[in-house]
């Protein structure tokens, strides 16, 4: 057998990868293991769980490769700060240092993080490989595909100098086309307006989307005039006047701020029209862009297929509106589309590229539907609830199924903690919090009582496959949570009320008859559920479904605000007893709310996170 160790990491979402003879065996994210949300440190808890899933020492990997060209990477950065000079001086002093010590050896960096894991510097050690940054997302996009051949488009922020890039897949083989070099990049633009409205870069862009709905596009002219020169074929130019990400320690500059009337948005502070406004039409200039690209690609490829990765291919609405305008037949997103995904192309590059073996696409694909990660059997579960001191009751399969699905048609809000943890951003049913879709109170109590987050952003259903048309218009499957649709038009209610509501009030009026799931522009980001992909989710939504004839159910991920998704069992019960969840399944084991021994009310850690 032959084994192959992926890693990306050093800037942010750090994770590890293992693949197996081909086959992907086990991938998570570093934050799952250490706490610490979009960790970008060296993946050494996420490599020691892959091993240990394999059952070797590190001496039993055939190669270890990293998803990145450090020194190419580099180059840029000299380059850039020579070209804009003298702008961005105190970015270079402040940046060079960092480099000096660590980034410019990153090798030997990293052959210090394996030799500590080997057992030190004598010990035995596969070779080191490295990918392209943009080739690891091109293989992470098409290897796993269910497609023999297909163009691949890989957008994103920046690599180490890709921000857009062509490629196409056929059989075992991916072979670059173009790309659109720094700083021109389509992520980075985004990434800007995410920094001006108040969120965090690299980790709030999917606040931005969800802002988006309840604002009117009346400055996406001003951007195209002044921000972003766009051809007809998609291909762009950034005009660098108006930002300070190639130079400065911020995104946008004082230009950015008269261009658009006001100063970036602090976190926490109001949001108001005109920042819905913004957020609005950048999502509409990033969707034309992404539709430009596309039918560029298809012409130049001839190809009927597309695979999309890189951070952009994570916006659902953009993805949405490919499938339905695009010229593709089909699409495939790497569901882990950002930096942490890869960690899987990595490796793949390495099995079909490097070592030339032959690849067999398969049905649906070849990500397991995501769920890489960590289980724990009855034993440990049991282990770690007793260690936590929680009240539970054990149940067999059928009246657990039985009880959450009675539970959700009452009211309840459950956390449901089942198999193996799923790699990338979203949860899939195996780490997720469920509420009944129906209930027009379930979005302000999952928002403000479970979540402690933002109001005005939306929650998604799972919703079986075989009923996915009941709802939606959408004519196929979309397992990983990354398609945006209509809610179809008979569900829809047509006058939701006080036209002047904003935020939650906005959202809490009811738009369909599925109300905790439908956003202000009546659409919904979907997951489509299959009793093969996931046997024990399927069975409870159709246990719900039975009971009360809706087919979906609200899914949100197993966790708080600045945290990242519970991995363990005893996670799950500490997040289930400082929340208002009134119901935790683990496996097999129930726990009630109200059958809990009291605990403090701690609210420090809500502060630790408020700029999140």
């Amino acid at each position: 057998m032959t084994r192959i160790l992926g890693i990306s990491a050093f800037y942010h979402d750090s994770a590890a990868a293992l693949v197996e003879d081909g086959r992907i065996a086990a991938a998570a994210q570093e934050e799952r293991f250490s706490r610490r949300k979009h960790d970008a440190r060296f993946p050494a808890q996420a490599l020691s769980w892959c091993l240990d899933e394999a059952g070797t020492a590190l001496s039993g990997i055939d190669h270890v490769v990293f998803y990145d060209k450090p020194l190419v990477k580099f180059e840029r950065l000299l380059e850039t700060y020579l070209a804009f000079a003298p702008r961005g001086l105190a970015s270079f002093v402040r940046a060079m240092p960092v480099w000096l010590k660590e980034k410019l050896y990153l090798k030997a960096l990293l052959q210090r993080e394996l030799a500590a894991l080997a057992g030190g510097a004598d010990a035995p050690r596969p070779p080191l490989l490295f990918t392209a940054h943009h080739e690891a997302h091109a293989a992470a996009a098409f290897y796993p595909s269910p497609f023999a051949e297909a163009a691949i488009l890989c957008l994103d922020g920046v690599g180490e100098w890709a921000t857009t890039s062509v490629w196409t897949g056929r059989g075992n083989r991916i072979a670059p086309h173009w790309e659109i070099d720094f700083p021109h990049s389509l992520g980075l633009l985004y990434s800007a307006f995410t920094y001006y409205c108040g969120f965090r870069v690299n980790s709030g862009e999917y606040k931005l989307m969800g802002l988006a709905p309840y604002g009117e596009p009346r400055y996406a002219q001003r951007i195209r005039e002044h921000l972003i020169d766009v051809k007809p074929d998609g291909t762009f130019r950034l005009d660098m006047r108006y930002f300070d990400f190639a130079t400065g320690l911020r995104m946008t500059n004082a230009r950015f701020d008269a261009l658009f009337e006001g100063p970036a948005r602090t976190a926490e502070s109001e949001l108001t029209q005109r920042h819905m406004d913004v957020a609005r039409s950048i999502q509409d200039v990033t969707e034309d862009i992404v539709l430009r690209l596309a039918r560029t690609v298809a012409a130049e490829t001839g190809m009927r297929r597309l695979c999309l990765a890189g951070g952009v291919a994570l916006n659902c609405v953009a993805n949405g509106r490919l499938l339905r305008d695009g010229p593709f037949d089909d699409l495939w997103i790497q569901p882990a589309a950002g930096d942490a995904g890869s960690a899987v192309g990595a490796a793949l590059a390495a099995w079909h590229g490097h070592l030339g073996h032959e690849r067999t696409p398969v049905l649906p694909d070849a990500m397991a539907g995501s769920y890489l990660g960590p289980a724990f059997g009855p034993d440990a579960i049991r282990a770690q609830l007793d260690a936590a001191g929680a009240v539970y009751d054990e149940r067999d399969d059928a009246t657990l199924v039985a009880e959450t699905a009675a539970a959700l048609a009452a009211g309840e809000v459950v956390g449901w903690f089942q198999g193996r943890m799923e790699f990338g951003p979203r949860a899939l049913g195996n780490r997720s919090i469920l509420g009944d879709p129906r209930n027009p109170g379930m979005q302000r109590t999952m928002n403000l009582k479970i979540k402690y987050r933002e109001s005005f952003r939306p929650f998604a259903p799972s919703v079986l496959e075989t009923h996915v048309g009941d709802y939606f218009e959408l004519d196929r499957a979309s397992p990983y949570m990354l398609l945006v649709a209509p809610v179809r038009r008979e569900l829809r209610i047509a006058d939701p009320g006080d036209a002047t509501a904003f935020g939650i009030a906005k959202l809490n009026q009811p738009r369909s008859t599925l109300p905790a799931i439908t956003h202000v522009d009546h659409s919904a980001r979907i997951q489509t559920v299959t009793a093969a992909g996931n046997p024990r989710y399927h069975a409870l939504i159709e246990a719900f479904r039975a009971r009360t004839g809706c087919a979906a159910l609200i899914n949100t991920s197993f966790n708080v605000r600045g945290e990242p998704i519970v991995r363990t069992p005893e996670e799950a019960f500490r997040c289930f007893m400082r929340t208002e969840m009134d119901r935790l399944v683990v496996g097999n084991f129930v726990m009630r709310k109200a059958a809990q021994a009291p605990v403090a009310k701690d609210e420090s850690w809500q502060a630790e996170f408020a700029l999140d």
